[in-house]
């Protein structure tokens, strides 16, 4: 088990780092008292009882009443549900009220980072209303292959340009030379997004929906097809 992974995983559901080394520790170890969970993970008394607090607050604990009180983990798969469903009726109310922005297609977005870049490139694919164009190595277009073959089942157009022969239902795919770790996406004949995908935090791609640069990168896109159709008649 690599704990530190799955403390990091656990901040991203809203607890503090100690709150997760403790919620950590009630399962290794059982129902615990406050001193108990001190001893074993070295945090001070009171930071340990501010934490449990924190973890029946946010839902990841119960109290055992007794005459010295325990603390119980909630479990991880009831703990993460409940806090998914909570965090969607608060996106449904901030989705419903929040001032309304004019977006401008004029400005280039750079994305830095891997994780940020693949949250972007889901809500592009979830977007799209007519046709995408995507050019990535096999392996990185095969981690969405469940999002693409979405887009055929809702007749969206999907061209994918890769290195390696794929099976994805309704996708039109031309084989090309080996790719380098680059992804250019088109989404709609309006949007691009287009860098470095080596699945690190010093990724960046660029996101942009200017009439040009989008128009030059549809005509790239396009030359590369036929570069590839006339090597295969060839």
């Amino acid at each position: 088990m690599d704990e530190s992974t799955i403390v990091e995983k656990l901040l991203d559901f809203g607890l503090t780092r100690q709150e997760a080394v403790i919620y950590v520790c009630l399962f290794k170890s059982g129902d615990l008292t406050g001193y108990e969970v001190a001893k074993q993970t070295g945090i001070s008394r009171s930071n340990v009882y501010s934490a449990l607090a924190g973890l029946v607050e946010k839902g990841a604990a119960y109290v055992l009443e007794g005459n010295a009180n325990k603390y119980t983990p909630v479990m991880i798969d009831e703990f993460c549900d409940n806090k998914i469903r909570n965090l969607e009726k608060e996106k449904q109310y901030l989705v419903e009220n929040i001032p309304h922005m004019k977006v401008s297609k004029e400005g280039y977005i750079t994305i830095e980072g891997y994780r940020h870049i693949c949250d972007k490139m889901y809500h592009m694919l979830k977007a799209a209303k007519q046709r995408i164009y995507l050019s990535a190595p096999a392996h990185f277009i095969m981690q969405w292959e469940d999002e693409l073959q979405k887009l055929t089942a809702r007749e969206i157009k999907v061209v994918l340009i890769t290195d390696e022969k794929l099976e994805i239902e309704k996708s039109i795919i031309y084989l090309s030379g080996k790719k380098e770790e680059q992804l250019r996406l088109i989404i709609d004949s309006e949007y691009v997004l287009t860098g470095e995908i080596t699945g690190k935090d010093s990724d960046t791609c660029l996101y942009c929906g200017q009439h040009n640069f989008v128009n030059v990168f549809k005509e790239a896109l396009r030359n590369e097809i036929k570069l590839i159709e006339l090597t295969e008649k060839n």
